[in-house]
């Protein structure tokens, strides 16, 4: 029981840490480019796991290297930078809820691509069902909302339903998940590095003497990079998969509240009902699934 608790308190504390990033890459985009943001976030985040784990996990096959290159491309260099990029044109709730479909975007590809899975008629009516809460969310009528930001939010759920399929098959590999993700930052931070030389003319180191700054940056390197998949793993191994994944719907719904409150983003009628939808389409097309796995529990017992 002691235990169980730990896990939902584990998993409160993640989605918690999720749902505030777009806050804080919005306020750090005032001082950071996007892609200074990007490169100190997973400096730090990649300085915590080797303090946690020095061992460096040994060279295996250059295929395997690939899949590890492959994750940190799309995982951590183009899904995050399109995402804070985005930032820059559109509201943090947007980018929250736009990112939430990120599942629909895995299983399409999984189908298409990998010939894996069945799209179910829940599936399929979920996905439109949040196609059109993206476009009401897109196509709010205020002035603070630009389309490019919302679409470079939506292009980037490509680059993480491409980096799920990776991750899938580099946990194949037997490797422990500290050893898995130092690599796959490794790998972010090489690819990254051009785009960050390429798009700054200098380097101000003064922006590190705010508080709010550091704190910031602390938060998304320390806490979101390095902190959230140790405390979402024990969730998911206290908690399994189907009750833990349960937390994650609250994902937007707590970005959208933060930017209200801590933003002063405006939450307009049309904005709500496109939350909604896309919230419900979502927990539509995951039922099967939730349920498939409810039964088997239940026959396990």
């Amino acid at each position: 029981m002691e235990n169980n608790v730990k896990g939902h308190l584990a998993a409160i504390v993640t989605v918690i840490i999720w749902a505030s990033t777009f806050i804080s890459t919005k306020v750090l985009l005032s001082s950071f480019l996007p892609i200074e943001i990007l490169f100190i976030r997973f400096l730090l985040g990649l300085a915590v796991l080797l303090i946690v784990s020095p061992k460096f996990l040994p060279f295996s096959s250059w295929r395997q290297e690939g899949y590890f290159a492959l994750a940190g491309i799309f995982g951590v260099f183009l899904y995050y930078y399109l995402e804070n990029v985005a930032l820059t044109y559109t509201l943090a709730m947007n980018v929250g809820i736009i990112g939430s479909i990120s599942p629909f975007v895995t299983a399409l590809l999984s189908r298409f691509l990998l010939k894996e899975g069945k799209l179910k008629p829940l599936f399929i009516l979920g996905f439109f069902c949040s196609i059109i809460g993206i476009c009401f969310i897109s196509l709010t009528g205020t002035l603070n909302v630009n389309p490019i930001g919302d679409g470079l939010a939506f292009i980037a759920t490509f680059f993480w339903a491409g980096y799920s399929l990776v991750i899938k098959k580099i946990g194949q590999f037997g490797y422990s998940t500290i050893a898995i993700t130092q690599r796959i930052f490794i790998y972010g931070l090489l690819l990254m590095t051009p785009v960050f030389l390429y798009s700054i003319d200098g380097f101000d180191w003064a922006r590190f003497a705010d508080i709010k700054n550091m704190g910031n940056l602390l938060f998304l390197g320390v806490g979101a990079s390095a902190l959230c998949f140790v405390t979402w793993n024990f969730s998911v191994r206290q908690l399994g998969a189907v009750r833990a994944a349960i937390y994650i719907y609250s994902i937007p719904m707590l970005t959208t509240l933060a930017s209200v409150i801590l933003l002063g983003e405006q939450l307009t009628i049309k904005a709500g009902i496109g939350i909604l939808l896309t919230l419900s389409g979502l927990f539509l097309s995951e039922w099967p699934n939730i349920a498939a796995q409810r039964r088997m529990k239940v026959k396990s017992r």
